[in-house]
C-alpha cells in the first residue's frame, strides 16, 4: 500500500470565523469558495490543489480527521481489504463526501488510538494560482503537492499498537525520540513517520493519551526565514499564545515556531525543511532535546485521565 501524501486537515469549530482570521492573516493562507452542500465551512487554500484545509461548524473545537491520499486505486482497494482483514471498522465516504473531497473514493476509520483517518485517491488539481492576502509567495508543498500539505502530530496513548498499525498501513519510520517530561520524570516516546515523499516525516505519534483538539500540532512550510520571522511578529502582535519560540530541529532539521490555534492545539510555521533519500537513510533514535537550539515549549496543561 502506497501512502502518498497528507492531503487535507478537517477541523471543527464552534466559530469558524476565528479560523478565517487566522488561516488569511497569521498564516497566510488563500481564502476559497468550498461546495454549496458545506455552508458555513472555511475552506483554505495553499497550493495547486483546489484546498487543503476544511474548518467545519460545529459544537466543539477539535481535529475531525485527516485525509490520506493513496497512490492508486489499487493502492486504496489493498488498503480497504487490509483494514477489512484486521476487523477494523471501515465507513465508505458516500457520492456527496467524495465530491465535497473532489476525491474518486473515500473510506473512513480510526486508528488504535481513536485518530480518525479518511484514505482517498483520485486527488484533484486546480492550478489556479495561490494569492496570499500577506505576500506569502508559496508554501512549500513539493511539485503538484507531491509532499503533502505539511506534517501533523497525534496522540496515541497505546503507541506501539498505534506504530504498528500505522507501519502495517503502508507508512515508513523516519526516526524515534524520547521526550523528557518534566511532569512524571520520564520520557514519551515519539514516533516519526514518512508517506511515499521526500518529507521527513508526515505524521508522529506522541505516545500520551489526550489532547486539547486531539491534536498535538500541524505543520505548515514557508519558502523562507524571513516568512517565518513575519508571521512571528503577527503572532506578537495578535497576542497569541507562542507554544514554543524559534528553533531548529534536530531531525527534520526544519527552523520554526509554533503557535495556538483557535481550535487550542498548536500549529508549527517553519522553513527549509529537510528533504529525505530513503533508499539510503537508517532511522536513527534520539534522546533529550529534540533541537539543535531554541523550541523552548510552554505546554499547555493535560486534561485528566
Amino acid at each position: 500500500m502506497n501512502i502518498h501524501s497528507l492531503g487535507y486537515a478537517r477541523i471543527e469549530s464552534a466559530d469558524p470565523s476565528r479560523w478565517r482570521d487566522f488561516g488569511t492573516q497569521v498564516l497566510g493562507l488563500m481564502e476559497v469558495q468550498g461546495p454549496a452542500s458545506e455552508q458555513g465551512t472555511v475552506y483554505f487554500k495553499m497550493d495547486e490543489r483546489p484546498w487543503r484545509f476544511a474548518i467545519c461548524p460545529g459544537s466543539e473545537e477539535r481535529l475531525v480527521c485527516a485525509g490520506w491520499e493513496l497512490g492508486s486505486a489499487s493502492d486504496f482497494h489493498d488498503a480497504t481489504a487490509w483494514l477489512k482483514g484486521q476487523s477494523i471498522a471501515t465507513q465508505s465516504g458516500s457520492t456527496e463526501e467524495c465530491q465535497e473531497r473532489g476525491v474518486r473514493e473515500l473510506l473512513r476509520c480510526q486508528d488504535p488510538a481513536g485518530n480518525t483517518l479518511e484514505l482517498y485517491w483520485g486527488g484533484g488539481l486546480d492550478f489556479a494560482p495561490m494569492i496570499s492576502p500577506l505576500g506569502v509567495s508559496h508554501f512549500v508543498t513539493g511539485d503538484e503537492g507531491s509532499l503533502g500539505l505539511g506534517h501533523l502530530v497525534l496522540p496515541a496513548g497505546d503507541l506501539e499498537v498505534t506504530h504498528r498499525f500505522y507501519r502495517e498501513l503502508g507508512f515508513g519510520d523516519s526516526d524515534y525520540m524520547e521526550v523528557p517530561n518534566p511532569q512524571t520524570g520520564g520520557a514519551d516516546g515519539i514516533r516519526f513517520m514518512h508517506a511515499d515523499n521526500a518529507r521527513h516525516h508526515s505524521v508522529a505519534l506522541y505516545g500520551v493519551p489526550a489532547w486539547p483538539g486531539g491534536c498535538v500540532h500541524m505543520m505548515v512550510e514557508v519558502p523562507t526565514v524571513d516568512d517565518v520571522g513575519r508571521c512571528l511578529e503577527r503572532v506578537g502582535e495578535r497576542d497569541i499564545h507562542v507554544f514554543s519560540t524559534l528553533g531548529r530541529h534536530s531531525n527534520d532539521r526544519m527552523l520554526s515556531f509554533y503557535m495556538m490555534t483557535p481550535s487550542g492545539f498548536a500549529m508549527e510555521y517553519g522553513c527549509q525543511g529537510r528533504l529525505m533519500d530513503w533508499d539510503s537513510y537508517q532511522p536513527s533514535i534520539t534522546t533529550g532535546r529534540g533541537s539543535f537550539w531554541g523550541h523552548a515549549f510552554q505546554m499547555p496543561e493535560m486534561p485528566a485521565d
